[in-house]
C-alpha cells in the first residue's frame, strides 16, 4: 500500500559538521555527570533513575524505539526510484530499480532489508518517507536534543517517552521504561519520571551476592538497609526490589527462537526480548544503532558502510519479532535518525548532513506500507529532501494508538496531522 502525493519542491541549506566523531565520549561525560549529581542509583552496572516507585503491573504494551545516530540516509533505506532524479543525483552509490524489493510504482526497499520482508508481507511493516523535524537543523548532538525532547519551544525539558511513561494512567515504576546501551539514556527518556538503563539485563543484579535469595550478603544487605528511612535507604530499597524484579528473566537461560547477527545491535535487541518474555512491566524499550554518519564509503550493493548497516539492522529486527513468537502481537517498534542526507552524492562516495528521511514502524497496530507526500527532489549540489511530514505526527499515531492516551499530553502545543500508518488513526 503507497500513499504518495507530488509537491513542489525548494532548494537546501549549507551544512557542515564534525562533531559526530565526539558525540560518543560526550554523552558518556553526561552519565558520570548524573551520577555524581545523585540523580541515579547504581544496581551491578545498571543505573536505575530517581524514584519513591517500587516494580508495578504488567505492561499495557511495548514500544521500542530504535535511534540510527549519525543521520542515517533514508533514501538508500527506501529508494524513491519513481523520481528520475534520484539516479541523477547519485550516479555510484544508487540502487538499481531491478534490485529493490517490495516495490510499487515509486517506492522500493534496500535489497540488504530482505529479512523484513516477511512483517512486510503480513502487512507489520510501514515506511513514512519525507519526515523529520520541522526546520533544518544539521547539528547532530542539537537535532537529537530537538527530537528526542519533541517540544520545540516549551521551558519543561523532558524527553517524549518520560512524559508518556509519565502520564497518570501509567505506571510508576522505575521498570516501566529500560535504554538498552552502554551510553548515556536518550534525552527522550529524560524527566521525572523513572526509568533504568543496562548494557545488559544481566548487569541488573546485587554486586557480590549469588542468585539465591538466602544468599548471605544479601540477607545481611536487606536487615542493614529495612528500616533505614532515609533517602539512600529508599534508594537502595528500591534496587533491591527492581534486583528481585529482574531475577525472574536472570535466572533463565538467554534462549531465542532466531539467531541474532553479531554486533551491538543484535546483542541489544536480544535482551529486549528477554526482557518482554519475563514481563517485569516493561513498557519502553529505547535502543542506539550508531556509525549511520556516511559522508564517505557509503558504497553500492557490493560494498560500504551502508550495504553492512541495512544488513544489521533488517537482521536484528527480523530476529526480535521471531524471537518474541506470540508476544510480538502486543510490540510496536519505531526506528528513526536525528536527520537525513543531501539528494546528491559527493565525491567521497557520500553523502552530507540533509533534512528529510524515512521512519520505520512495525509491529503491533502497524498498517503497512508506503506513505509520504513526496515533495520532489533536485539535482542540486545542497539540494535537500524535505520535510512534508512532522515527526511528531507518526509518533503521535502511534502513542495513541498503542497506549490509547491523548497525544496532546505527550507532544504539547502540537497539532499533528494524519498519517495512517496505524490502524484507527
Amino acid at each position: 500500500m503507497t500513499r504518495v502525493t507530488l509537491m513542489d519542491n525548494g532548494p537546501g541549506q549549507d551544512a557542515c559538521c564534525d562533531e559526530y566523531a565526539r558525540l560518543s565520549a560526550s554523552r558518556r561525560s553526561l552519565l558520570k555527570g548524573a551520577l555524581v549529581a545523585g540523580s541515579t542509583t547504581v544496581i551491578g552496572e545498571a543505573v536505575m533513575s530517581t524514584a519513591a516507585a517500587v516494580p508495578g503491573r504488567t505492561a499495557r504494551g511495548v514500544l521500542v524505539v530504535l535511534s540510527l545516530r549519525g543521520a542515517a540516509d533514508g533514501m538508500s533505506l527506501v529508494v524513491p526510484h519513481g523520481d528520475p532524479v534520484y539516479y541523477e543525483a547519485r550516479p555510484k552509490i544508487a540502487i538499481p530499480q531491478a534490485s529493490l524489493i517490495g516495490a510499487d510504482g515509486f517506492f522500493g526497499m534496500h535489497p540488504a532489508l530482505a529479512p523484513l520482508m516477511p512483517l512486510w508481507s503480513s502487512g507489520k511493516l510501514g515506511w513514512v518517507h519525507a519526515s523529520g523535524l520541522p526546520a533544518p537543523n544539521r547539528s547532530h548532538f542539537s537535532a537529537m536534543e530537538e527530537l528526542e525532547d519533541a517540544a520545540p519551544g516549551s521551558s519543561t525539558r523532558t524527553g517524549w517517552l518520560n512524559r508518556l511513561i509519565g502520564l497518570p494512567d501509567g505506571s510508576d515504576s522505575p521498570t516501566q521504561a529500560l535504554n538498552i546501551g552502554t551510553g548515556v539514556p536518550p534525552a527522550s527518556l529524560g524527566g521525572p519520571a523513572p526509568y533504568m538503563n543496562a548494557s545488559s539485563i544481566d548487569d541488573i543484579k546485587l554486586a557480590g551476592t549469588g542468585k539465591d535469595r538466602n544468599d548471605k550478603r544479601r540477607r545481611s544487605l536487606d536487615t542493614m538497609w529495612r528500616q533505614q528511612r532515609t533517602p539512600l535507604g529508599d534508594a537502595t530499597r528500591r534496587a533491591f526490589s527492581v534486583v528481585q524484579t529482574f531475577e525472574r528473566i536472570t535466572r533463565t537461560a538467554a534462549e531465542t527462537a532466531a539467531p541474532y547477527p553479531k554486533g551491538d545491535l543484535g546483542k541489544a535487541f536480544a535482551n529486549a526480548a528477554r526482557v518482554i518474555r519475563g514481563n517485569v512491566g516493561v513498557e519502553v524499550i529505547t535502543i542506539d544503532h550508531g556509525k549511520w554518519d556516511m559522508h564517505s564509503g557509503l558504497g553500492d550493493l557490493e560494498w560500504g558502510q551502508m550495504l553492512e548497516n541495512a544488513t544489521e539492522l533488517s537482521q536484528s529486527v527480523a530476529a526480535f519479532f521471531t524471537d518474541l513468537g506470540l508476544l510480538a502481537d502486543n510490540v510496536t517498534l519505531v526506528a528513526l535518525s536525528e536527520f537525513g542526507r543531501r539528494v546528491q552524492e559527493n565525491v567521497n562516495v557520500g553523502l552530507d548532513h540533509g533534512y528529510g528521511n524515512v521512519m520505520m514502524v512495525a509491529g503491533a497496530g502497524v498498517k503497512g506500507g508506503y506513505y509520504a507526500k513526496w515533495p520532489g527532489i533536485t539535482n542540486e549540489l545542497d539540494s535537500d529532501l524535505l520535510v512534508t511530514t512532522d515527526y511528531r505526527s507518526v509518533l503521535a499515531e502511534v502513542v495513541s494508538g498503542r497506549f490509547g492516551v491523548s497525544s496532546a499530553s505527550v507532544f504539547p502545543g502540537f497539532v499533528r496531522e494524519q498519517v495512517g500508518v496505524m490502524l484507527g488513526q
